[in-house]
C-alpha cells in the first residue's frame, strides 16, 4: 500500500474518507488500494482496511461485519458532521444496554442532510436539530443525542421486558431526571405506547425507584386511609444521611420494600438491620416487606401497614 495511505490509516485507526485520502494522495491511490483488496468501500466515500474486516465471504453487510466501535465511527463519517448516534446505538455508548451484533447503528441527522438510510446503518432526519448542546452531547468522544431524548427515542424500538428498567437505572444513576424525561417525552406528541412511557415517569416523579415499590405505589400505598408518604425523604442522623423508601412523617415510620433478590448476602442484610437500628435512634420506625410477601398478599400489607400507622399516632 502507499505509505502516504498506510501512514494515514495508522493515524485514523484502520478508517479514512474519500476527503482524507485526496489530503494526502491522489485519487489514483484510493483506486488501486480498493482494487488490490488493501481497502474497503464502508459506506460512500467512507473506507476502510481490509484487514479490520471479520468473515470476508458472509453475506452479513459489511458495516456488520467490523467492530462496533468502527462501526460507528464509519456512520458519523459518513455524516459529515451533520448526524450523531442515536436511540438503541446512543444507549450503548451512554453505558445503559449494550447493542447486540445484529443490531444496526442509529444515526439522526439535519433535516437538509439528504443522506439515506443503508445496510446495517438507520438515519432519522430530524427538523430543527443541530449537532450541538442541547440536542448533542459529547460521549467517549462521540457526539450523542442527549440521554433523555434517547430514552424516549429508544422505548418503542426495546423488548418490552427492558423498556421500564432502563429508565429507571437512568434515573438512580442520576444521569437524567424525572423532569428531563417528561420534556423530551414532550418533544415526541406520537410515540409509541407514550401513554406507559408518562405513567413511569410520574411515578419516578414521585419517589419511586424500583419497579417493586411502583407496584406497590399502584397497587396499596395510595388506597384511601394511607398517608401521603415522602418518598427518598432525606434524614439526617448525627454525621451520616440517609434516605428513607416511604417516609410517613407524621407518624415517624418508614416503609422499605426489599426486592426478590434483598439480603441474600448476610453482609447487605447486616448493613441493613445496622441502618434500623441507627434510625431508631431517632424515633423513627423502619418497617419491611417482602418481594414475595407484597406481591401475593397486598391487602394484608396494607392492613398491617394502616395498624402501624394507627398505633404510632396513638403512642408516640
Amino acid at each position: 500500500m502507499d505509505a502516504r495511505l498506510q501512514s494515514l490509516l495508522d493515524r485514523c485507526g484502520g478508517l479514512a474518507t474519500r476527503q482524507d485520502v485526496l489530503g494526502v494522495a491522489p485519487p489514483w491511490t484510493l483506486q488501486g488500494a480498493c482494487r488490490a483488496g488493501r481497502l474497503v468501500r464502508l459506506l460512500p466515500e467512507v473506507y476502510v482496511d481490509t484487514a479490520l474486516v471479520r468473515d470476508v465471504r458472509s453475506e452479513l453487510p459489511i458495516l456488520a461485519r467490523i467492530e462496533p466501535g468502527l462501526a460507528r465511527r464509519a456512520a458519523l463519517a459518513y455524516s459529515g458532521g451533520r448526524g450523531a448516534l442515536s436511540r438503541l446505538t446512543a444507549l450503548d455508548v451512554w453505558g445503559l444496554r449494550r447493542q447486540p451484533p445484529g443490531e444496526p447503528v442509529h444515526l439522526d441527522l439535519t433535516a437538509e442532510s439528504g443522506l439515506r438510510s443503508l445496510p446495517h446503518l438507520v438515519v432519522r432526519h430530524r427538523l430543527g436539530f443541530a449537532i450541538e448542546p442541547p440536542h448533542v452531547v459529547m460521549r467517549r468522544g462521540l457526539p450523542v443525542t442527549r440521554l433523555d431524548r434517547t430514552l424516549v427515542d429508544s422505548w418503542p424500538l426495546l423488548p418490552p421486558v427492558d423498556r421500564p428498567s432502563l429508565i429507571i437505572r437512568a434515573v438512580n444513576d442520576r444521569l437524567t431526571t424525572p423532569e428531563r424525561l417528561v420534556a423530551a417525552l414532550a418533544e415526541v406528541p406520537r410515540l409509541t405506547d407514550r401513554s406507559a412511557v408518562r405513567g413511569l415517569v410520574d411515578r419516578l416523579a414521585v419517589g419511586c425507584r424500583s419497579p417493586l415499590e411502583i407496584w406497590g405505589h399502584d397497587h396499596v400505598f395510595t388506597d384511601p386511609g394511607m398517608p401521603t408518604f415522602t418518598r427518598q425523604a432525606r434524614v439526617r442522623v448525627g454525621a451520616r444521611t440517609i434516605y428513607l423508601d416511604m417516609f410517613a412523617e407524621a407518624e415517624r415510620v418508614n416503609v422499605e420494600l426489599d426486592g426478590a433478590t434483598s439480603h441474600g448476602d448476610p453482609a447487605e442484610r447486616e448493613v441493613d438491620l445496622r441502618r434500623d437500628a441507627l434510625l431508631a435512634t431517632v424515633g423513627i420506625l423502619v418497617v419491611r416487606f417482602s418481594h414475595r410477601r407484597l406481591m401475593t398478599n397486598p391487602v394484608a400489607v396494607r392492613q398491617e401497614t394502616l395498624a402501624i400507622l394507627a398505633n404510632r399516632r396513638i403512642c408516640p
